[in-house]
């Protein structure tokens, strides 16, 4: 059914229509609206059999998050840029556990300085914690990756990251159509706990690995990841079949086969690409198309390698980077890219929630490029009135 609704009340409603039976948080901006539809949904009875836990950290809700999932519940949370920080060393355990957790990230960048507004630095700082990341273009395409996360999740045993962009999404009012509960309970199977942890039949989790054995552990780890890319094709198409439309997968293609140049992005700046991509072969003839991610962990790197290879020029337009090298995602294109002769170029764009006009992006993907990376808006005269040490490095072309 439509609704007219705000992402962060629409994300909340597709996790109720899952049914967990424990829901805990700790409120951080964007996230915050999320947990207070939920709260309020549980208050309601609306949805029955579920406990809202109420903490006082997101350290506190992840590690309840974790221990009722170990006792066999269908648990979820959610949070945001440092309380993702915070919550860092019982992430990597959640995944070490093969605990089928499902979070959510309002995407927001990390301080300090402090900013509330929107990029992936934070998802970017635990992109090896071997969690499932799956990066929402839309709110529709939030809703429907929610439902998804909860079955890919429950089949890999492996939790799942969505990472929904903060206000851009979290907090814009859009037309979704939110599934009814009955084709939500046919579409995601009863929880089956693979992992029983009972008073009456002790058993530990989460032991000490020697060394002898700590790089098959993280082997095994890397396969489950490997293997994921079929389950989340799998659970793409069950849930096509079942709801209709286009239910994300791995990536969307936007006109990219037998062009010159393909852009490659994550998350909601894809739509914005598309027009300015629409422009420019408007004006220049059929060259540009567009690679938007979705997994990211895992990074399906064979299918990204078929798609790019052929291409003249991949431009990689994204919201987090690593400090003292540049583009996180741009160095996994060009990985994936190993031995091919396809230029890479870094677009680092909207950090900590500075626009990304069309205008910008139609002059930055046609102008010639000195370097393989570019800061998007960087205001070079600042960056040299403050940096003493900036010197001739201060050149974004």
């Amino acid at each position: 059914m439509l609704h007219q609704l705000e992402g962060s009340r629409a994300i909340a409603k597709a996790v109720a229509l899952c049914r967990p039976n424990l829901i805990c948080a700790y409120p951080i901006t964007p996230q915050t609206h999320i947990v207070e539809e939920l709260g309020e949904i549980v208050r309601s009875g609306e949805l029955q059999n579920c406990e809202y836990l109420n903490v006082e950290s997101e350290m506190a809700a992840i590690s309840a998050t974790i221990g009722s999932q170990a006792a066999g519940v269908r648990s979820y949370t959610a949070t945001s840029s440092q309380g993702l920080l915070h919550m860092v060393e019982a992430v990597y355990n959640a995944s070490g556990l093969d605990l089928p957790i499902v979070m959510t990230i309002g995407n927001r960048a990390i301080g300090s300085p402090i900013n509330i507004w929107n990029d992936h630095s934070d998802a970017m700082a635990v992109r090896d914690a071997g969690w499932i990341m799956l990066f929402a273009e839309s709110n529709q395409e939030a809703v429907n990756l929610h439902i998804q996360a909860f079955r890919i999740a429950e089949t890999v045993k492996c939790p799942v990251m969505v990472c929904v962009d903060g206000f851009i999404l979290t907090h814009a009012f859009e037309r979704v159509n939110i599934p009814d509960q009955k084709e939500v309970d046919e579409f995601l199977p009863t929880y089956k706990q693979h992992i029983t942890m009972d008073p009456v039949t002790p058993l530990a989790i989460g032991a000490m690995v020697p060394p002898e054995y700590f790089m098959e552990v993280r082997y095994m780890a890397h396969l489950k990841q490997q293997k994921s890319i079929s389950v989340i094709e799998q659970v793409r198409d069950k849930f096509s079949d079942k709801f209709g439309g286009n239910s994300s997968g791995l990536f969307h293609k936007y006109n990219a086969q037998d062009v010159e140049t393909i852009v490659v992005t994550m998350g909601s700046v894809a739509g914005t690409i598309r027009d300015v991509v629409d422009d420019i072969n408007c004006k220049h003839g059929n060259k540009f198309g567009v690679l938007t991610l979705i997994s990211y962990r895992p990074f399906p790197q064979d299918a990204i390698r078929e798609i790019l290879k052929s291409a003249k020029k991949v431009f990689v337009v994204e919201k987090a980077f690593a400090v003292g090298i540049g583009g996180i995602l741009a160095q996994e294109i060009k990985l994936s890219l190993l031995r091919t002769n396809v230029p890479v170029i870094s677009i680092i764009a909207g950090l900590g929630g500075k626009p990304i006009t069309k205008s910008m992006l139609f002059d930055c993907l046609l102008e010639n490029h000195q370097r393989d990376t570019k800061f998007l808006g960087l205001n070079d005269g600042l960056v040299k009135k403050k940096c003493s040490f900036a010197g001739d490095c201060c050149t974004n072309n």
